[in-house]
């Protein structure tokens, strides 16, 4: 019974505080990230990369920064589908 109890606190826990990851059905997560603008993801991925750039100019003497993953995860920010906009958008005023 005490199992029983303790297995509806740590669901209704759950529910309250593991509210980042965001399951998609791929037995894999997603993780949304807020930014205000394209400007500031802009930033976001521009920093990330000036932060692996200094890791290998570094050596990587720090090896709990892993640059690979960094790297990985500055490529999923990037708006490729905005991009496309844009040259679809910059194409028809070249037209012009």
């Amino acid at each position: 019974m005490k199992e029983l109890i303790d297995l509806k606190y740590i669901k209704k826990q759950s529910a309250q505080y593991l509210n980042i990851l965001k399951p998609n059905g791929n037995k894999s997560c997603n993780v949304e990230v807020k930014v205000l603008n394209y400007s500031e993801l802009g930033c976001l991925i521009t920093n990330t990369l000036k932060l692996c750039i200094m890791a290998l100019e570094n050596e990587n003497k720090n090896p709990s920064i892993d640059v690979g993953l960094v790297q990985e995860q500055a490529l999923h920010l990037f708006p490729t589908d905005e991009m496309e906009l844009l040259d679809i958008i910059n194409e028809m005023l070249v037209k012009e």
